[in-house]
C-alpha cells in the first residue's frame, strides 16, 4: 500500500518538475508566434500593458505555469504528442475523446439550428485540385505532397475547395442562396518545428470550418447572423469578453488585391456595421487584408486577462473567381455568389488548449470526462458502488468506480486532482440507508442523496449554461 501511494505521488512531481522546466519556453513560443496568413493557427495577443503585468507578476506566472494546458492535460491523461508519431501530430486519449466529442456535438446542434448543412470531405485530393485553387503556387511549402502511381496527390492544409466542389455539384439558382455548409474538418500543415508549442501550435488539426454562399444583397444580413452566432457559442464555453480586429485592404496598393473595388467596399462595410451594430470593440488594421478579401478576427479573453486569436470571418474574392462559382439569378443571368469562410472555435486543438488554462482543467459539468467518481470506503460497500455506477452508466451519466485498496482519504484526493466534479462516497452506513455520501469538487461535503436526486442534478446542470463562470479560475488550479 505504501509503495503504491509513493509510486502515485512520485509520478505527479515528474509531471510537475517536467513540466516546469520547459514552461518558461513555451510560454516563449505561446508569446512570440508570429501571426500567419489568415487559415494558419492563430496567435495569442495581448496588450502591451497585460503583458508588461504578466511578466512583472511573479505569482501570476506561477499561476499560469500551473494551468499550462500540456502539464493539465498529461496529469487529467486527455492528449500525448510523442516522437514515434511525429512532432505537432496529436493523439487524443479516451477522456480528452469525451471532451472532444463532446463540444462536437454541441457544434454541430447548434449549427444544425441555424441553417447550416454538415458536409464531410477526404483528407487527400488530386494536385491539380490545389492548382486551380492556387494554394499550390502559393503555399506550397506548408503542404504535403506526394505522389502515388505516377499521380500526384496533397494531404489537404485546407477544406475550402472541398466545399466548393459541394456548392458546383449541381446548377444553384439565387431562391437556393444562402447555403451554408460546415465540416469539423482534419487538415495538415508543415509548421516550423520551432513554432511548434503543445496543442496551441501543431501540424495536424480540426477546424470548425464553414462557408457560406450567398448573394450581394444577403451579405450584411449574412454577417451580422455570424457576430450573434459567434457571440452564443462563444459564451457557451464561458467566453464572455472580446474584441474584434477588422483588416482592410490598403487603398493606395488596390493593385496587390483580387476583386473589384465595390466588392471589397461592399464586404469592408458589411463587417465594419455588423461589428458597430453588435457594439463589438473593434480596431480597423488598414493593410492588413490578404489579397483575396476583407476579415474579421475576434479574440477572446481568458480567466486570467490574456487575448487569444479565435474567430475568423473571411471575405474570399479568389476562389469564386478560379472556379467559376456562380448562380442563376432572378433575370436568368448567371452570377458570381459572394463566399464567406467561418470557423468560430478556430482550430479545436487550440481551442481546447485555450479552454483547459481558462478553466485551469476544472471542466463544467457537461464537459467534464468523468462526471462522478465513485468511492466505497471498504471492501463491504463494494457491491453498493458497484451498484451506483452501474446505475450512473444506465443514466447516461459518466461515472467512475475506484476499486484500489488505498483509504477513502487518498480516494477523494486523488478525485480532487483528477478535478472529477462530483464524488460519491459509499460506506456501511450508505450501504444499509442506500444513499450517498456526496462532495463536489474544490467545495467538500454537500450532504446525503438518493442515486436519482443526484442523476438529477447533474443532468440539471448539463441543461444548464455550458460553462459557469466558477469554473474559470486560474488561481485554483485543483
Amino acid at each position: 500500500m505504501q509503495c503504491t501511494l509513493f509510486r502515485a505521488h512520485a509520478e505527479l512531481w515528474y509531471i510537475i518538475i517536467k513540466y516546469r522546466v520547459d514552461v518558461l519556453i513555451g510560454r516563449c513560443f505561446q508569446w512570440g508566434i508570429q501571426k500567419h496568413e489568415s487559415e494558419s493557427v492563430s496567435e495569442p495577443r495581448h496588450h502591451h500593458r497585460n503583458h508588461v503585468k504578466l511578466l512583472e507578476n511573479k505569482k501570476t506566472e506561477r499561476e499560469l505555469s500551473e494551468a499550462d494546458h500540456r502539464l493539465i492535460g498529461q496529469q487529467l491523461d486527455l492528449f500525448s504528442i510523442g516522437e514515434d508519431v511525429g512532432t505537432g501530430l496529436v493523439l487524443w486519449h479516451p477522456k480528452g475523446t469525451i471532451i472532444r466529442n463532446l463540444i462536437r456535438d454541441f457544434w454541430e446542434r447548434e449549427h444544425r439550428k441555424n441553417g447550416y448543412q454538415l458536409v464531410t470531405t477526404p483528407h487527400i485530393a488530386r494536385e491539380r485540385l490545389w492548382q486551380i485553387s492556387g494554394h499550390l503556387d502559393y503555399y506550397r511549402r506548408h503542404m504535403y505532397v506526394f505522389k502515388k502511381a505516377g499521380e500526384g496527390y496533397v494531404v489537404k492544409p485546407m477544406n475550402c475547395p472541398f466545399h466548393v466542389q459541394i456548392y458546383k455539384a449541381k446548377p444553384r439558382s439565387y431562391r437556393d442562396l444562402p447555403i451554408r455548409y460546415a465540416e469539423w474538418g482534419t487538415v495538415y500543415r508543415y509548421e516550423p518545428s520551432g513554432t511548434l508549442c503543445g496543442l496551441l501550435r501543431v501540424r495536424g488539426f480540426t477546424q470548425d470550418d464553414a462557408h457560406i454562399f450567398c448573394t450581394e444583397e444577403q451579405v450584411q444580413r449574412e454577417v451580422l447572423t455570424l457576430l450573434n452566432f459567434t457571440e452564443k457559442i462563444l459564451k457557451s464555453f464561458g467566453f464572455n469578453e472580446y474584441s474584434a480586429v477588422l483588416s482592410t485592404r490598403d487603398p493606395k496598393r488596390r493593385e496587390k488585391y483580387m476583386g473589384p473595388d465595390f466588392k471589397w467596399n461592399q464586404a469592408q462595410e458589411a463587417l465594419a456595421l455588423a461589428l458597430e451594430t453588435r457594439a463589438i470593440d473593434y480596431r480597423e488594421a488598414e493593410g492588413e487584408a490578404v489579397f483575396y478579401g476583407p476579415k474579421i478576427d475576434m479574440d477572446i479573453v481568458d480567466a486570467s486577462g490574456r487575448e487569444w486569436q479565435c474567430t475568423t470571418i473571411q471575405f474570399d474574392f479568389n476562389l469564386p473567381n478560379r472556379f467559376n462559382v456562380c448562380y442563376v439569378g432572378a433575370d436568368g443571368c448567371e452570377n458570381e455568389v459572394i463566399m464567406i469562410h467561418r470557423a468560430l472555435l478556430g482550430t479545436i486543438e487550440r481551442f481546447f488548449a485555450i479552454l483547459i488554462e481558462h478553466c485551469s482543467g476544472n471542466f463544467p459539468t457537461w464537459l467534464a470526462p468523468v462526471q462522478v467518481a465513485v468511492l466505497p470506503v471498504s471492501e463491504e460497500s463494494m457491491d453498493y458502488a458497484r451498484h451506483i455506477c452501474q446505475e450512473m452508466l444506465r443514466s447516461e451519466i459518466r461515472a467512475e468506480l475506484d476499486e484500489s485498496q488505498a483509504t477513502i482519504g487518498y480516494k477523494i484526493r486523488n478525485a480532487e486532482i483528477q478535478k472529477i466534479p462530483y464524488m460519491a462516497v459509499v460506506g456501511k452506513r450508505e450501504a444499509k440507508t442506500h444513499m450517498i455520501a456526496v462532495r463536489k469538487h474544490r467545495s467538500g461535503d454537500i450532504g446525503s442523496m438518493t442515486i436519482e436526486q443526484l442523476v438529477a442534478r447533474i443532468k440539471q446542470e448539463d441543461k444548464a449554461s455550458p460553462c459557469p463562470e466558477d469554473n474559470a479560475n486560474p488561481n485554483n488550479p485543483i
